[in-house]
C-alpha cells in the first residue's frame, strides 16, 4: 500500500500511543520489581522511562510539524507480579517498538521526509539500546 502523508500520520500517533504507554509501564516495573539482583535493571527501568517520554515529545514535534495533531491516547499496558515476566513484557514492547519504526523510516523515506527519518533513527537507537538493556538482564 502506498503511503500518503495522512496515513503515515495517523502511524506516527500509534507510535505515540505506545510510547505513553512505555512510560508508564517502565515506571510501574521499576517501582514494583524487586530483589537484590534486580537493583541495576530497576534503575535502567526508570531511566527507559525517561527516554520513553522524550520519544513521545519529539514524536509529537514531529507530528504537529507535519500538520497533524497529537494524540493523548494511550496504547495498552502490560504489569505483573512476577519480575522476569515484567521483563520480558517490556522486551516484548522494545520489540514491537524496534519493528514499528524500521517501519516507519521507510514510510518518511518514501515521502522524501528527511527530518522526520533522522529523528525516527534517534529514536530507534535508543529502543535498540533498550532491547539490550533487557536481554542481558533476563540472561543473568
Amino acid at each position: 500500500m502506498k503511503i500518503t502523508m495522512k496515513k503515515l500520520l495517523a502511524e506516527l500517533n500509534k507510535d505515540l500511543e505506545w510510547e505513553y504507554s512505555a512510560a508508564i509501564q517502565y515506571t510501574q516495573h521499576a517501582s514494583t520489581i524487586s530483589g537484590a539482583e534486580f537493583d541495576s535493571i530497576q534503575k535502567e527501568l526508570l531511566i527507559h522511562a525517561q527516554q520513553e517520554m522524550q520519544h513521545a515529545v519529539m514524536l509529537s514535534d514531529q507530528i504537529d510539524f507535519l500538520g497533524g495533531v497529537p494524540t493523548v491516547d494511550v496504547e495498552k499496558r502490560a504489569t505483573s507480579k512476577n519480575n522476569v515476566e515484567m521483563l520480558k513484557q517490556d522486551l516484548a514492547g522494545e520489540q514491537n517498538a524496534i519493528d514499528r519504526y524500521k517501519e516507519r523510516i521507510g514510510q518518511a523515506e518514501a515521502l522524501k521526509e528527511y527530518g522526520l527519518r533522522r529523528v525516527l533513527e534517534d529514536i530507534l537507537i535508543q529502543e535498540e539500546e533498550h532491547k539490550r538493556d533487557l536481554v542481558n538482564a533476563l540472561a543473568k
